[in-house]
């Protein structure tokens, strides 16, 4: 049932991004004429500032999601009742807090904004801030079906939102060029879907509309206060590392290379939430694992689990180093190209982040929070550090350079070091003798697929078509002959056997969930 319900969520998932990816470009494209790169820096650089806003839930969500795994699994409604009320009231002071911030940034906006003509400036920013506050109000009831690896019925309500808000906002680019009212459309169906899933969850989950009756221990309530304080602490640092380069390169090269920057990461972000549909999804599959099966069980899936994720992760990252550039040069013309050292820094960073999926999970699911609440701290000061230190020299590559290098300074080692000493009771060394195998194929993947396209033209989209399908094609021959006799590559191919044998169920079981 396990593996069925992450199927089922994958599927979802997989289908969502697809939707997504086309609406994306289409809406993208129609951004940039109707507004142009400006308006295009000043959305991606509100994203980032109220990305920190956001801070204020760091912590909260992922501490009570791990400590509701083991009562979801024992059916303990007392006790899922006690943790939910706990969440609501948390995130009833989030909402509040991050309006109180938000508001306090206000005065502050024009010191992070170099070189740009955009009007109504306070105004764009006030309706990012709603779009930002308002859902945390109705957040606690959707992680519940997270929990419960529902996650395809988020997703669907998501899907449907997403598709009817970029029909009417690309129509108002269009006929209106009106930035305000595309924004004020984006918040109001945001909060429409929120209180949608609030009504679907409880209709599904009546009892969660009962009154607590029951305290939690003092002891839970202090290890979720520490937990929830690690976290905190983890995503202030992961905020400076992925989260100010939009600042940085606002404030340091311009509003305008904040715009180019964000037709790349929007690529790089599509991809690599096409492989989070796949991870999320398990997430709380290994949280139930972990709740309920012996060590020796977790590693096992945790190899399979790195495998696919090395799978995904090389094949995207070779077909972006390859297809990014040309992509840009066709859809968008030269004028929107950042320069190859920059593009290698991305897809790298890409990579390395990426990697690090499974064995994240593995922590996080765990509940190891405390031990490594320092981590990111000493990166975002490496990452800061050094990019004001390359930008002047390298101008936006530097700012990447540092993400780069910091992620490699810090978590490359500590996330690993933690899960195989905590969970897995084995040596590091073997978690970086595969991964040194697994980069050792990825480069020889790449290398043969550069080779057999050497002379292919990628001035036209049938070139760019026909280099990412020889590509592909070499990519995953090179990977089927390394890991055909593993025992990871057999258990991937018995459940994808059992995926194709079973999608009649599959449709029947996503056809009743969605409407009971």
């Amino acid at each position: 049932m396990r593996i069925k319900s992450s199927l089922l969520n994958i599927a979802a998932g997989i289908g969502n991004q697809l939707i997504i990816a086309v609406l994306s470009f289409i809406s993208r494209t129609v951004f940039i004429q109707s507004l142009g790169i400006d308006y295009l820096g000043i959305n991606a650089l509100f994203t980032s500032i109220l990305a920190m806003l956001s801070l204020a839930e760091a912590g909260i969500g992922s501490s009570i999601v791990y400590n509701l795994y083991k009562p979801v699994a024992d059916k303990d409604e007392p006790r899922i009742l006690a943790w939910m009320r706990l969440y609501r009231t948390a995130y009833l002071y989030i909402a509040g807090v991050i309006m109180l911030v938000g508001l306090a940034v206000l005065p502050f906006l024009t010191h992070f904004i170099k070189d740009t003509n955009v009007q109504h400036l306070h105004l764009i920013y006030l309706l990012f801030l709603l779009n930002t506050a308002v859902p945390y109000l109705f957040v606690y009831k959707q992680s519940f079906l997270n929990v419960n690896q529902k996650n395809y019925i988020i997703t669907v309500v998501y899907s449907v939102t997403f598709i009817v808000s970029s029909i009417l906002k690309i129509a108002i680019l269009h006929y209106t060029q009106n930035y305000l009212l595309f924004l004020l459309l984006d918040s109001s169906l945001t909060i429409m879907a929120s209180l949608l899933l609030t009504i679907v969850v409880n209709r599904k989950y009546p009892f969660l509309k009962k009154k607590a009756s029951y305290k939690l221990e003092p002891h839970l309530k202090r290890s979720f206060v520490k937990n929830m304080k690690a976290i905190m602490l983890q995503n202030v640092g992961n905020y400076f590392i992925f989260g100010v380069d939009s600042i940085l390169i606002s404030s340091f090269i311009s509003i305008a290379a904040v715009g180019l920057y964000s037709n790349y990461k929007m690529l790089i972000d599509l991809c690599r939430t096409f492989v989070n549909q796949v991870f999320t999804n398990l997430y709380h599959s290994v949280g139930n694992l972990i709740a309920e099966e012996s060590k020796e069980k977790v590693y096992s899936i945790y190899k399979v689990t790195t495998l696919l994720n090395f799978w995904l992760y090389a094949f995207l990252s070779i077909e972006l180093y390859i297809l990014l550039d040309p992509f840009i040069r066709i859809w968008l013309g030269e004028p929107f190209l950042m320069g190859k050292a920059a593009v290698i820094l991305l897809v790298l960073t890409f990579f390395e982040r990426g990697m690090r999926n499974t064995i994240t999970t593995v922590k996080t699911t765990s509940g190891i929070f405390h031990q490594d609440r320092y981590v990111p701290i000493a990166q975002a000061a490496i990452n800061l550090g050094v990019s004001l230190l390359l930008v002047h020299a390298m101008g936006i590559a530097g700012i990447f350079a540092g993400t780069l290098i910091s992620s490699v300074a810090m978590p490359f080692w500590t996330t690993p070091l933690l899960v195989y000493k905590n969970v897995f009771h084995l040596p590091i060394r073997h978690y970086f003798f595969r991964y040194l195998y697994f980069l050792g194929l990825g480069v020889i993947a790449y290398l043969l697929s550069a080779a057999a396209m050497l002379y292919l033209p990628s001035n036209h989209l049938s070139g760019i078509v026909i280099q990412g399908s020889i590509a592909a094609v070499v990519i995953n021959l090179v990977f089927v002959c390394a890991f055909w006799r593993t025992a990871e590559f057999r258990y991937l191919m018995r459940i994808a056997n059992g995926l194709f044998a079973k999608l009649p169920t599959l449709k029947r079981v996503g056809r009743k969930s969605t409407s009971a």
